[in-house]
């Protein structure tokens, strides 16, 4: 045992940290335990909100029933460690020797934080803690331990299974995962048997997306209580929503294991100036005056990009990481709590087990397809705080076409709804308005779909560009290619190239019609007429050739011709395409726009259909699939009263 200085001992805190530590298995605890009692003592009673005794009465119900893995779903700020502090005493033992209890969680704080609640609600109870370095004895009344450490070696053999009456699993949405399983296998909560303790796991994102399934490790949800419900009482803190949408483009990045977005390829198209900027300047305009806001951010590489975006715009914002020293982030922690400083930058780190009361503002700066993280992340502003009245949560939208769950989604919105400080009770009125059909929001097209061949070759838009250009009748054949046709089956074709320094140019070619009696080919070798930088000199250099080489009459697109019926034999090549009952007559078409239809499909209209349509196939196709992989993460994280399959 490590002496006491004078120092340490005259810090109450300090003593305290010593007792959860597990320092008072020596000479020591009677000092501790008599400061431990003492400082219980000036505690009042705990009063229970009615939710919180009503979920205890559901897990007691259930385990007179004969049920031993039960699971508590309850919101971020619900009080789930008082729920779990009272279950202790209320569970009875099954055995006069079966009156421990075990806490198992996978972070720091969370361990710390239920060490903390078992010292003062249980101060006649031995606490101790089996984490990193502090290794508990095994014999306490309550052990709360790191899921980590417990794993490691040989440790968890001092823990006897027949001595513990309770096993709680605090962020029970883990529970499935390798080492608590193996832990749940010491204690033979791996099957159901009799003489097993009783198992609690608790969690405010009751599901997973991975495709384990819970039931694996408990059997029935016995409460539940959603974050909506618990605003409408009262007893979490008012939330307001605006979302901005950052037109940052996450349609081409990838999908992790656990069906999120991949963070590597996520932070590339986020991490950027513009998307930086864009997520200051809105919280600049509508939350500057908020004095405790969090900000959730992709990856260490996002975390530094934002938080110099928040520098150079003079705002005080600081950050945090899994990489950073406890020492240092308890002090960081300490100062946002006291609002010393309005921003705190993290990724990932306060997604569970945070308790920052006076956070009134957070940004959620990283898109995500899970509702769980959603709700993680927008939980850590819903607690309570005698200085705040509301939480603002300003969600940085990005591109809403690749099933990303933003939070209008929450309330059964469509993602591409755009909130400005909309409260709860404004989302569930938009929500009706929705249903009831009152109004839409407006959906924007962004590309043309072909249903045909012919759809294609009679589609003009591709000429209003250059057409506004030029005066000749050039036809667009590709989507960076355009043709001006010229006597006896001679042509001009302008076409954009990239350059090996991924610049653009634009080069002319005129490739000549030969006599049929000169030449076995039917042209000449394409000869390069001109390049230049714009597509607009390109246009310019080429009509000049054309005007000193070609009749006026064929190139020019205001000629009376053009508007004339077709001729037999346009008719014929056109409607080869067409379906029996669909034949085109000469009231249908002029005989200039036969003219450009004939000259599509001479310069590769229907490959290039064929490769359209096989790119609509292959999107239609990954759609649906991305459609029912959703469906399937939106079932796996509804959360139900009831058994869960195994």
């Amino acid at each position: 045992m490590p002496p006491l200085s004078a120092q340490w001992l005259s810090s109450k805190a300090s003593i305290c940290r010593l007792l959860v530590k597990g320092y008072h298995r020596t000479k020591v605890s009677p000092l501790i335990r008599t400061y431990a009692s003492d400082a219980t003592r000036t505690l009042q009673k705990i009063s229970l909100r009615d939710y919180q005794e009503e979920c205890i009465q559901s897990v007691l119900a259930s385990v007179n029933n004969g049920h031993k893995r039960l699971g508590i779903s309850l919101a971020t700020g619900a009080g789930k460690t008082i729920i779990f502090t009272q279950l202790i005493d209320r569970i009875k033992p099954d055995s006069d020797e079966a009156n421990q209890t075990l806490i198992l969680a996978h972070r720091r704080e969370l361990v710390e934080q239920a060490a903390r609640h078992c010292a003062n609600a249980y101060p006649l109870k031995k606490v101790e803690i089996e984490m990193g370095n502090m290794h508990a004895s095994g014999s306490a009344d309550i052990t709360i331990a790191s899921i980590q450490s417990i794993n490691s070696g040989e440790r968890i053999e001092k823990f006897n299974p027949d001595r513990f009456k309770l096993v709680l699993v605090d962020e029970a949405h883990h529970i499935v995962a390798p080492q608590y399983l193996r832990t749940l296998e010491h204690f033979s909560l791996d099957t159901k048997q009799e003489d097993s303790p009783i198992l609690v796991g608790v969690s405010a994102t009751f599901s997973r997306t991975d495709g384990l399934r819970l039931g694996a490790a408990i059997d029935e949800i016995v409460y539940h209580k959603d974050y909506v419900d618990m605003i409408g009482d009262k007893w979490l803190s008012d939330v307001i929503f605006t979302t901005v949408e950052t037109k940052a483009d996450i349609s081409k990045v990838g999908s992790a294991a656990n069906g999120d977005f991949h963070t590597r390829e996520l932070s590339r198209v986020v991490n950027t100036k513009q998307v930086n900027e864009v997520t200051v300047r809105s919280w600049l305009a509508k939350a500057s005056g908020r004095k405790s806001t969090l900000v959730f951010c992709v990856d260490l590489s996002h975390i530094d990009g934002l938080t110099e975006t928040f520098h150079r715009f003079g705002v005080d914002a600081r950050f945090v990481t899994g990489e950073t020293p406890n020492v240092e982030r308890s002090k960081l922690i300490d100062a946002f709590k006291n609002r010393e400083f309005p921003v705190l930058v993290n990724c990932g780190v306060f997604t569970e087990g945070t308790d920052i009361p006076n956070i009134d503002c957070i940004i959620l700066a990283r898109p995500t397809r899970s509702r769980n993280l959603l709700v993680q992340m927008i939980g850590r502003g819903m607690r309570l705080h005698p200085d705040k009245t509301d939480c603002h949560i300003i969600d940085m939208v990005a591109s809403l076409s690749t099933g990303i769950v933003t939070t209008p989604t929450l309330f059964g919105l469509d993602p591409s709804e755009l909130l400005e400080k909309a409260s709860v009770s404004d989302m569930q009125r938009l929500k009706s308005t929705r249903e009831t059909g009152e109004s839409q929001p407006a959906r924007k097209v962004t590309f043309v779909d072909y249903d045909s061949v012919f759809d294609l070759i009679a589609d003009t838009s591709g000429e209003r560009h250059i057409r506004s250009i030029s005066q000749h009748a050039w036809v667009q054949v590709g989507p960076t290619k355009w043709i001006l046709s010229g006597p006896s089956g001679t042509f001009i074709r302008l076409e954009r190239e990239s350059t090996e320094l991924d610049t653009h140019k634009f080069v002319a070619w005129e490739t000549r019609a030969l006599p049929k009696d000169l030449s076995k080919s039917p042209f000449a070798k394409p000869r390069k007429l001109l390049q230049a930088h714009t597509l607009i000199d390109a246009v310019h250099g080429s009509d000049k050739y054309a005007s000193e080489h070609y009749p006026h009459y064929l190139i020019s697109r205001y000629q009376n011709w053009r508007n004339g019926p077709p001729t037999d034999n346009q008719l014929e090549f056109l409607n080869k395409m067409r379906g029996e009952g669909d034949k085109l007559k000469p009231e249908d078409i002029t005989k200039g726009k036969a003219a450009d239809m004939i000259t599509k499909l001479r310069h590769g209209a229907r490959g290039r259909f064929a490769t359209l349509d096989a790119d609509r196939k292959r999107k239609e196709r990954k759609q649906i699939m991305a459609q029912e992989k959703e469906k399937v993460i939106q079932e796996r994280e509804k959360v139900v009263v009831g058994p869960l399959l195994a």
